[in-house]
């Protein structure tokens, strides 16, 4: 049983100046990833510093089992760390253990935003790197506009877009502009999400 669908969904990064560049006010993330119903793993992101020259730090840790055996049929593993600064990513470090496969990389600007996921302004943007092997994939993105969306602590507003092309993510931003849900279709067809805590 193959998930590499997946993984693409657990890291992917890019850098240009911005705008405006904010970053939560709790400093913090946090995301149960769910598939098929069950719990099968976390997805957080840590922010240290002020939005002029902040750090990310995205960890993703995913097992998917088979069912009564109780048998890893999947494993993903991810961290990264972006460093920010004037609204521009200035470095990108990885480490990736895609299902027994390593991945390392360590990349600059390469002039677009980052699609950590983390950042509603990715949506403005129609290319995107992915962090675990710094391939360029081009993106469209479709507005579906505002919707109301189940997290973890009750209903929030929030802006709905869907990505195609190079990487297909459905993808939910509350008026905050921060991250609340991730859902994508894993190799198998299977829906995976990530719902934030």
């Amino acid at each position: 049983m193959r998930f590499i669908g997946m993984a693409l969904g657990f890291a992917v990064a890019l850098a240009t100046p911005v705008s405006s560049l904010s970053i939560p006010s709790s400093g913090k993330l946090s995301f149960d990833v769910i598939r098929k119903g069950k719990d099968i793993g976390d997805h957080s992101y840590s922010f240290t510093g002020k939005s002029g020259a902040f750090t990310v730090k995205v960890a993703t840790d995913i097992v998917v089992k088979v069912p009564l055996i109780r048998t890893t049929a999947y494993s993903f593993k991810h961290n990264s760390v972006e460093s920010w600064k004037g609204g521009t990513l200035q470095q990108l470090n990885s480490s990736t253990n895609d299902n027994g496969e390593p991945h390392q990389l360590k990349t600059g600007n390469k002039g677009a935003l980052p699609a950590s996921l983390w950042n509603e302004d990715i949506v403005t943007t129609g290319k995107l790197m992915n962090t675990i092997d710094g391939k360029i994939m081009k993106i469209r993105v479709a507005d579906f506009g505002t919707e109301s969306v189940k997290i973890k602590r009750g209903n929030v507003s929030t802006h709905h877009y869907r990505l195609s092309g190079g990487l297909a993510r459905d993808l939910w931003y509350d008026l905050n502009g921060d991250l609340a849900k991730v859902s994508f279709k894993a190799d198998d067809g299977s829906t995976v999400m990530y719902i934030r805590k």
